[in-house]
């Protein structure tokens, strides 16, 4: 069986696999500055003789690897950036290796399935859009599906995600010594808490599925000077981008308030494309659902998975374009979650390992089983040929 073929491939690769993530794990890099990372991911792809183009979109640590040449093109999208302070505690290199994995045992199978295999390295996850800005100019024009695996302290088919709005406040006011002259000053500070006061009392009001959370990124810098210039960083989510703009125009009344109550001028300033909610495509979640339950995986039962929105993903926007999926798979984080200490150190366990390689195998067995089918293979690249019809 094809399957069989690919899920060969995959293990013989898994100690390089492993390697990899342990290797990206080592040496984190954030959003945009991952050249470390992006060069050992290229690499093991490289070798098997994928096709590589580097600076992919004018973003310096994007990539594209491509192998084979037919008509159905399936993508693999790598991330790999971290966490300031936190490294990788999201677990992209768990990420990156998969997607290398699938896409090894795929290769095996290229010119048998007629297809097109790329691994699309996605910078800038975490912060900054580098999904959002790929999508945009036209690095995934030519896909018909995209993938990825993710990882969690559970296995969660059909993962879903919240909209995102990455918002910076700045509030400017006039500073003056907050002792001698006081009356002279315009508190950008005070802006802030009024700002946060008025939040923290639209939380009652908010919709199920709306989230706003933040920090003060500058609050002045001295006591003995009233702060001139105040900065807010938020982020704004929701079940979807319509709940998401309505909630934006409540947050920003709330900003403006501080500035009108303390006398100080404001603006808003997005700081990331937004990210829209994850839309999995019902085939493709379908066909990985059987393949991880194959592996002997549990995922929580579907009509729970709506239940347990992921925060956020700019893999959201791709599956709202393309059809696509962006399943969770579960490694022993002994009781950590995402964005914790403790999800990075469970990270690299043999628990990780695994999730390396059953996430390899089930996403190169989901491309495989849509591959074969006649309805599905039709489907997806009808829906291709309509979008790139609307992109000219």
């Amino acid at each position: 069986m094809d399957g069989t073929r690919s899920d060969v491939a995959i293990k013989a690769a898994a100690a390089r696999l492993i390697e990899l993530s342990h290797s990206i794990h080592a040496e984190p890099e954030l959003a945009f500055e991952e050249h470390r990372s992006a060069a050992k991911t290229i690499e093991p792809l490289a070798e098997r003789g994928f096709h590589i183009e580097t600076g992919v979109a004018d973003l310096p640590t994007a990539f594209r690897a491509s192998y084979g040449s037919g008509e159905l093109t399936v993508a693999l999208c790598a991330e790999y950036d971290a966490l300031p302070g936190m490294g990788h505690a999201c677990g992209h290199n768990i990420i990156a290796a998969a997607s290398v994995g699938a896409a090894l045992g795929l290769a095996e199978l290229a010119d048998d399935l007629g297809l097109t295999v790329l691994v699309l390295g996605t910078p800038a996850e975490e912060s900054g859009g580098g999904k959002v800005l790929m999508l945009d100019r036209g690095v995934f024009d030519d896909v018909a599906m995209a993938m990825m695996v993710h990882p969690g302290p559970r296995d969660i088919a059909g993962a879903h995600s919240l909209a995102l709005a990455d918002l910076e406040v700045v509030f400017h006011g006039v500073e003056a010594h907050a002792s001698a002259a006081p009356e002279l000053g315009r508190n950008a500070g005070d802006a802030i808490t009024v700002a946060q006061v008025a939040i923290g009392l639209l939380r009652q009001h908010i919709r199920p599925g709306q989230q706003l959370h933040g920090i003060v990124g500058d609050g002045g810098v001295a006591p003995n000077i009233v702060p001139g210039r105040a900065e807010l960083l938020y982020y704004l989510r929701a079940v979807d981008s319509a709940s998401l703009e309505e909630l934006m125009r409540r947050a920003s009344d709330c900003f403006e308030a501080g500035a009108l109550a303390t006398g100080c001028t404001h603006e808003i300033r997005t700081l990331a494309p937004t990210y829209t909610e994850l839309t999995p495509d019902p085939a493709l979640l379908c066909a990985y659902r059987e393949q991880i339950a194959d592996l002997g995986r549990v995922p929580i039962a579907p009509e729970i998975e709506a239940q347990r929105p992921l925060g956020s993903t700019d893999m959201g926007n791709v599956t709202n374009v393309i059809p696509g999926i962006h399943p969770v798979i579960g490694i022993d984080a002994g009781g950590a979650v995402t964005h914790q200490p403790g999800f990075a150190a469970a990270s690299i366990t043999a628990s990780a390992d695994r999730a390396v390689v059953d996430g390899a195998v089930a996403l190169a067995r989901t491309a495989v089983a849509i591959a074969r089918d006649d309805v599905q293979r039709d489907r997806l690249l009808q829906r291709l040929v309509q979008r790139q019809e609307e992109i000219r």
